[in-house]
């Protein structure tokens, strides 16, 4: 018996009813990035593919179902089955349509896909602690403190080279390159790299690093922002020269990374935010005339969280899904943190 036959996507509703559906979507729209709609498109994607992988394992269980669950690894799902998933019950939205939300969900990081040649198979990524209602992130603590090259400079490069996998789509050594990056830099002015850490076993679960950026490298953020890209990219030369304390003629704070794991980013974004103004204070007694922030988004969980914080579009890449945004220290120091909107 094929899929169609055995469920359609216009039925989901009949296998975990719309008042559950409507809690996760609720539980999801807390990522950065995530709009309603593309929340309520890959609820309706899980189940479709939770449900096809269940039949060809011959274990299609009884509905109604209580709670969301995830296929086991690889499903094929084309995109006309996408189509009927996603807009069975609009009238808009086609194969086209379908196509660009799938390529939306692999950005923002909830599923991989890939096309053998014959089909386009979909994997759900693991979100089971973030659909949660109560979920560990409730239960967990949470410091924030100085980066150690010592200790943090693989589980970091691990957690920031992810966060690059959705752009150039390889690992090549990229973790082992990361870390040897951020022990250069701390190195040199280690100020401005702060880690967030679970209290109970002190590992990391977010990092952000302010560099303060020589006057001669400050073209760099008025060119293409594939130029700036350096910790993704395999290149020796990094495009940016990092000031040291002392130089009155800094005037640009660079973000270059700023990552936190999705599983605990609602309940500390606030807590690291706080963290980057007090920074950010610090930083000025060694570099008096501060005046610019940049930040390159290159992953689009990003970009709304920028938004948030005053960071205005300033160039887009010609041939990259890359931009720059700037903001005023000035105004980046006055952000009330505790009450901001994302």
């Amino acid at each position: 018996m094929s899929v169609s036959q055995t469920f359609r996507p216009e039925a989901l509703e009949q296998w975990l009813p719309k008042t559950i559906q409507h809690r996760y979507v609720e539980m999801l729209l807390r990522r950065i990035g995530m709009t309603r709609r593309r929340a309520e498109c890959f609820v309706r994607l899980s189940i479709y593919l939770f449900l096809k992988d269940c039949q060809s394992r011959q274990a299609l269980p009884k509905p109604p179902l209580t709670e969301l669950s995830f296929p086991q690894g690889w499903v094929e799902c084309s995109c006309l089955e996408a189509s009927d998933v996603f807009y069975s019950d609009k009238d808009r939205g086609g194969d086209r349509s379908a196509g660009m939300m799938l390529n939306k969900l692999v950005d923002l990081g909830l599923i991989q896909k890939q096309f053998d040649g014959n089909c386009t198979q979909i994997k759900i990524q693991p979100l089971s602690e973030l659909l949660k209602v109560d979920g560990v992130e409730s239960k967990v603590d949470f410091t924030i403190d100085a980066f150690d090259p010592r200790s943090d400079a693989i589980p970091i490069a691990n957690l920031l080279a992810s966060n690059y996998n959705w752009l150039n789509r390889n690992n090549d050594a990229v973790t082992y390159r990361i870390a040897n990056i951020l022990r250069d830099w701390a190195s040199q002015y280690a100020k401005g790299l702060r880690v967030l850490r679970r209290s109970d076993n002190h590992n990391p679960v977010g990092f952000y690093a302010f560099y303060p950026t020589k006057r001669e490298s400050e073209i760099k953020f008025f060119e293409p922002p594939s130029r700036g890209l350096h910790l993704s990219q395999v290149a020796d030369v990094d495009p940016f020269q990092m000031a040291l304390a002392g130089d009155e003629t800094c005037r640009s704070i660079f973000v270059r990374s700023w990552v936190i794991d999705a599983e605990y980013r609602q309940i500390s974004q606030p807590s690291l935010l706080l963290d980057s103004q007090k920074t950010l204070q610090r930083m000025q007694q060694d570099f008096p005339n501060l005046w610019d922030m940049y930040t390159l988004i290159i992953h689009p969980d990003y970009a709304a969280l920028a938004g948030a914080l005053g960071f205005q579009k300033t160039s887009a890449d010609p041939k990259m899904p890359l931009y720059w945004m700037y903001q005023a220290v000035d105004r980046f120091l006055k952000l009330d943190m505790q009450n901001l909107k994302r």
